[in-house]
Parts: structure tokens; sequence; C-alpha cells
């Protein structure tokens, strides 16, 4: 299967991105890079509207030619992608001993029904915490196809454009509110609920309806990619980062998720676009860099934290080297969970899809396309 290169820098960006964010766990890069530092939460945005994006074009796609949605093969291939890796990640927090350093740990529950980012509290239970976000996407995993496959039956623009408006709207004022009531709990109330951040994923699940509903819209979107969207999604990146200089406030909380959510679709347009400047980018290792993106953010904060407890004291005068340390093991341990573990059970995954059929047809005009191995 052939693959979007510009889809590869965004996931392989976003990683980098995050894991700059959580250097201030270790200390960070310094002033210098505070700006890309303080801003890397804002790549979790970005793998939300990739995944909407992907997931929302393989569950469209087959409704919109009026096949059956196989639910079952849905859910079984997201299992085979997401379960592995995380239980590999979870099992060494919990059963060996020494290996996080990074604080309380929630209960084993929240971990396994994905409720993590509903219950956690955070001052208490740092460890493992950048499961929230892999939360957000079970549900959304969990509730969309079944979203998608009502819209569909309907047949009504008014009925999808009053669910967007609904995600939207609803989330900004229920962010308000919210904000007003509990924002001394800003991080368990308002930022890793997953009814709070529906933002990305619909700007990703707009594009991949577009995609496939308009693709006359879609073919305008594309040619204009490099020369609208791409500084467009510049404007708007920048509006969300000075709005959100602290992400605590009420503007930022408001207003902030979308902004951030609409400049992140612009790119993934660029990306999605063969002939996007982004897809122009071959740099060495990129790609590579994509394809660990999960593993690597499933552990690079306990590696962060491992690698500090052994560094020698000198290193903390140069955050530089310091931090090229906590990213290379970082990405040693992304690829050994990758290639130990997410790989063969993605092997496992495709050998299943090859023996269902109906499945395999109502989805084959995704190989037609590049996508990332990421769906």
């Amino acid at each position: 299967m052939r693959r979007l290169a510009g889809l590869d820098v965004l996931r392989a960006a976003a990683i980098v991105w995050v894991m700059l964010f959580h250097s201030w766990l270790v200390g960070g890069l310094g002033p210098r890079f505070a700006g890309l530092q303080d801003t890397g939460w804002m790549a979790v945005d970005l793998f939300f509207v990739l995944s909407g994006y992907l997931i929302g074009g393989q569950l469209l796609r087959p409704l919109s030619r009026g096949e059956p949605l196989d639910f079952l093969a849905f859910y079984r291939r997201r299992a085979f992608r997401i379960i592995p890796a995380f239980t590999a990640v979870l099992a060494l927090y919990f059963l060996l001993p020494g290996f996080n350093r990074e604080g309380g740990l929630a209960p084993l529950w929240e971990f396994l029904t994905y409720t993590l980012n509903l219950f956690i509290d955070y001052d208490a239970q740092p460890a493992f915490s950048n499961v929230w976000s892999l939360c957000v996407e079970e549900h959304f995993y969990l509730l969309f196809p079944f979203v998608a496959w009502f819209l569909t039956r309907r047949h009504s623009r008014a009925a999808l454009l009053a669910a967007i408006v609904s995600v939207v709207v609803g989330g900004m004022l229920l962010r308000w509110s919210l904000w007003y009531h509990s924002q001394e709990h800003f991080l368990e109330v308002i930022y890793y609920p997953t009814y709070t951040r529906l933002d990305g994923l619909l700007a990703g699940v707009v594009l991949a309806a577009t995609e496939v509903y308009r693709p006359a819209t879609w073919a305008w979107l594309c040619r204009h990619a490099n020369r609208v969207l791409l500084p467009l999604g510049i404007v708007l990146l920048a509006t969300a980062i000075y709005v959100c200089q602290d992400k605590t406030t009420l503007l930022a909380t408001v207003i902030g998720y979308p902004l951030i959510a609409w400049a992140m679709a612009s790119f993934v347009i660029v990306g999605a676009n063969p002939t996007g400047l982004l897809g122009r980018f071959c740099v060495p290792g990129v790609r590579w860099l994509a394809l660990v993106s999960y593993s690597v953010y499933l552990i690079h904060k306990a590696i962060f934290k491992q690698v500090q407890a052994h560094l020698p004291l000198w290193f903390a005068s140069h955050p530089y080297l310091t931090f090229l340390a906590y990213a290379t093991a970082a990405l040693m341990a992304g690829a050994v969970l990758h290639y130990a573990v997410e790989k063969p059970f993605l092997r496992l995954r495709d050998r299943s899809r090859r023996q269902q059929p109906r499945f395999a047809e109502s989805t084959s005009e995704i190989g037609k396309r590049p996508i990332t191995a990421e769906s």
C-alpha cells in the first residue's frame, strides 16, 4: 500500500513536538526553545485530526456506496492496532519494579476501561497520564461508527450540519461553564475529558466527509492547498498560540481548541494532497518516525524519567545534549515496542482482514489512494 508522505511528515512532527513538550519533566531545553516546548500539547490535537480524517474515511466510504458497515470488523481492526502496544506498556508500569518513576499511578481499572481521562487525579496520579488522549480516541472509535451509520441513513444535510454545529458550539459552551465552576481542576475537568476535546476529531471527520461525499470540493481544496490552506493553517495556528499562551484562561478554554483543530485540519489537507508541499519533505527517517510514533508516544514519558535517573550530573549543564539523550532513548524504546509488539499484531490483523472478504471489498478503495499505515 502506498503512503501519503505529507501525512507521515505531520505525524512525525507531532510526536517530536509532544516529546519537546514533555521535556519539562526532565528540565526542558531552556528559554531558547520555550516556544516549541510550551506549545507542544497542541500536537495531540494534530493526532486527533489525523485520526478523524483517516478513520472517518475508512467508515464513510462503504456507507457512501450504500454498503453495510461491518462493525465487528472495524472494532477488530482497531483492537489489533491499539491494544497490544498499550497493554505491553501498561504491564511494564504495573509489573516491572522501578519502571515507573513519574509518581502515583491511577487504578488499573481506569486504564483497562479507557476511562482514565474521566476519573484521573493528576496531582496524585501523574504516571502514564499521557494515555488520556488514547482514551479520547477509544471513545471516538466506539461511538463514531454508530453516528456515521445513523447520519448516513437519514440522508439529511440539515442533520449533519446540526451535528457539526452542536459539537463545536456545545463544546465551547460546556468549557465556558466548566471554567467558571471548576477551573481549579483544569486538567481533570476541561483538558482531559472526551466531551470537551472533540474539536480535532470532528475537524478530521469533516475533511473525510468532504473527500467522500463532495469530491469536487475536495479537489478544489487540494488545488489550493499550497497557496491558500497552508498559509491559512499557519495564521490560525499562530492565532491559537497567541490565545493559548496560558491555556487555562477563559479565552483559551473556549475558542483555543477550535482554532487549533481547524489549523491542523488545514495542514492535513496539504498533507493529504499528493502534490502538497508537505509531501515534498523527503527527510530521511520521517516515514520511520511516523511508523513508530504510536509506540513512542506510549513509552516516551517513562523513558525520559529512566534516563534522568541514570544520566551523569554533568549533563545537567548541557540541555541540548541532555534532550538528545532523552529523545534517542525514547525512540529506541519505541522502536523495540513497535517491532516486538505492535508490528506483529498489525501483521496478524492484516492476515485476519484478508480472511474477511466482505469487509475487504467494502474498504478496497482505501488501498487505491495513498494513506498512512495508521488507519
